[in-house]
């Protein structure tokens, strides 16, 4: 661990010693290093003219040192140089993020590096750009007098991260079982077993974790290799609190994921862990609110604050807000409600005569759990309605219009509107203050395999314009009932677009959502590495072979470095689920263009499909 504190002008001469022998570590002959020592001695009115901060080990010896230079509107990084027996010990890196630091302190909106050849994967690593950077995977080449030159944009962080948590860290709960079971929607339990897996999405909760509280044993190594790309400091780890014969509030009972209690409930039968996360005195975040939750935060759950949870309430929200004519480009899908299947199936076979698509769904499905889309040659094929009905749970379904793409018709070419043409699954997000007010995180689009939900891809330029406003409108507009309603807390908006300017709503989460950890993800690397990132998250990356824990961290740090490798970051967001019989990890990626992100995702399902691949062979 090392500390940064600025430079003393009785150490300019020493600094300047550890400059060369850091420039010398590369190699270069002492014609040359001679050629550079007056451009790198630091002098002693320099500690501060030039802003120097030095990096310190615990025993007082000083391992690095780095400059910010110039301002206000553009600076420059003119020294970064550690110890050639501090290399691979993270000193780079804290001096760097530093001068990042200091930087938008300072009001800097722009830094410029003139990097030496050997420290461009460094500082591609770091979230750099480089002026002339050929693409991801290929080297740079000198560019002028042998230096590479980088730069890095450090734009005003958006108004709702501070406003999401105080600016403060936060305590993360991982409630995900716990949110789901409470609706008592048998279309929910299929997915509960996953539950617990995705409850690792607490990492990502806010923008900076101070504590996290997880159902299932995390691997070794996991939330190393997140603090070091996302620059956390120390974050207590509290998992496998809700196994299977773990201790429950009996008023609560088992949660309905492993047999195992809820994960709030699980903390209040622990004195000492709840005493500890209050201690801390900060935030606590659960993924959704609960009872159980209310009880463990002092923050009681409303009655009727999640009804728009529920598809069938939500649609009315729509149907209201779309009938006030403020919003030209939103056409909500017609929906019935069936309280039984013969319902159900009498209005499918309606539709199915007419020739129409179908939509059913299970009131409160997650992810698209118990939704179906259905074709009339399907409900032919199928043997009728009702046959088809015997693939849903049971219970009340809605029946929804089809909402077709433009895409799908003939005609396509002539109703498509460029770009927005090919977005089909888009997302609103935001949350609630306990003010009462509406912050926006803003627009993502999803990737959609069938009915399921399978990743998102949120950042500057993600959604196109043509969708984008009308989009965000709405989705304020959602907000603003919601907190009428009182609901305090992260919701999202879903739509579906029409290709030819139409966006129809589906549902609202009152949750966190795969999309809301890409947006807690992007800002905290705006934060960290500068400029402004695009993120994907991976729901489902299929491994094809459980690994041992070492094998399992291993195969997460080859991913790290190839990922770092094209300028890209990779976040492992689900590790558990690499253990189950079917294996698979939730990934996030991240870099600055939409190539290296592409890249970086590439990488991983290709690594992915290797290992499985690997072990089919033998």
């Amino acid at each position: 661990m090392v500390r940064i504190r600025g430079a003393r002008a009785a150490e300019a001469e020493a600094l300047s010693a550890l400059v060369m022998r850091s420039k010398a570590h590369w190699g270069y002959d002492p014609a040359f290093l001679a050629a550079c020592a007056g451009e790198l001695r630091i002098r002693a009115e320099d500690t501060e003219a030039r802003r120097i901060t030095v990096a310190e080990a615990p025993d007082g010896a000083v391992l690095g040192v780095a400059s910010l230079e110039g301002g206000p509107a553009e600076a420059v990084l003119g020294l970064l140089f550690v110890a050639p027996e501090a290399l691979g010990r993270g000193v780079g890196r804290a001096l760097y993020r530093e001068v990042l630091r200091r930087a938008r302190e300072l009001g800097i909106e722009r830094l410029v590096i003139d990097a030496d050849p050997h420290a461009v994967g460094f500082y591609r690593a770091m979230g750099a750009v480089c002026e002339k950077d050929p693409g991801p995977g290929v080297p740079v080449a000198d560019t002028s007098g042998g230096l590479v030159r980088f730069s890095v944009e450090l734009p005003r962080p958006a108004d709702w991260v501070a406003a999401w948590t105080g600016g403060r860290p936060a305590v993360h709960v991982g409630n995900v079982a716990e949110f789901n079971a409470q609706f008592r929607d048998s279309s929910l339990d299929p997915v509960q077993s996953a539950a617990h897996h995705y409850a690792c999405l607490a990492a990502f909760y806010s923008p900076l974790p101070a504590a996290l509280v997880l159902p299932r044993p995390a691997p070794p190594g996991w939330l190393e290799l997140l603090a070091r790309r996302l620059d956390w400091p120390a974050v207590e780890l509290y998992d496998g609190v809700a196994v299977p014969g773990a201790g429950a509030d009996p008023g609560t009972g088992a949660g309905a994921a492993g047999g195992g209690p809820e994960v709030s409930a699980a903390v209040l039968a622990r004195p000492a862990l709840a005493g500890r996360l209050h201690a801390l005195g900060l935030p606590l975040v659960p993924w959704g609110q609960t009872e159980a939750f209310g009880r463990l935060s002092g923050r009681p759950l409303p009655a009727g604050a999640l009804r728009h949870e529920s598809k069938a309430a939500s649609h009315r929200l729509f149907c209201d807000l779309a009938g006030t004519g403020r919003h030209p480009q939103i056409a909500v899908p017609a929906q019935w409600y069936a309280r039984t299947r013969g319902a159900a199936a009498r209005l499918l076979a309606r539709r199915a005569r007419a020739g129409l698509t179908t939509v059913l769904k299970s009131e409160h499905g997650v992810g698209g759990s118990g939704t179906l889309v259905v074709t009339a040659r399907q409900v032919r094929e199928s043997g009728g309605a009702r046959a088809m009905l015997r693939r849903l749970p049971r219970g009340p379904q809605l029946v929804e219009e089809y909402v077709e793409h433009a895409e799908d018709a003939e005609d396509a070419a002539s109703r498509t509107d460029g770009a927005a043409g090919t977005v089909r699954d888009l997302t609103y997000d935001g949350f609630v203050d306990g003010e009462g007010r509406v912050w926006e995180a803003g627009a993502a689009v999803m990737e959609v395999a069938g009915t399921g939900y399978a990743g998102a891809t949120v950042g500057p330029g993600v959604v196109p314009p043509a969708v984008e406003g009308p989009l965000l409108r709405f989705g304020r507009a959602v907000g603003a009932e919601l907190a009428a309603a009182g609901y305090r807390g992260w919701f999202d908006v879903d739509f579906v677009a029409d290709g030819a300017g139409l966006l129809a709503p589906t549902e609202t989460n009152l949750r966190l959502t795969g999309p809301s950890i890409a947006f807690m993800a992007a800002a905290r690397l705006d934060e960290v590495r500068g400029g402004r990132h695009l993120v994907r998250i991976m729901d489902r990356v299929e491994l094809g072979a459980r690994l041992p824990d070492a094998q399992l961290t291993g195969f997460l740090r080859d991913l790290d470095r190839g990922c770092a490798e094209l300028g890209a970051v990779f976040l492992p967001a689900i590790p558990t689920a690499a253990f189950e019989p079917a294996p698979f990890l939730g990934v996030l990626v991240a870099a600055h263009t939409a190539a290296a992100l592409d890249a970086a995702a590439e990488l991983v399902r290709e690594e992915a499909r290797l290992l499985g691949a690997m072990f089919e062979a033998e």
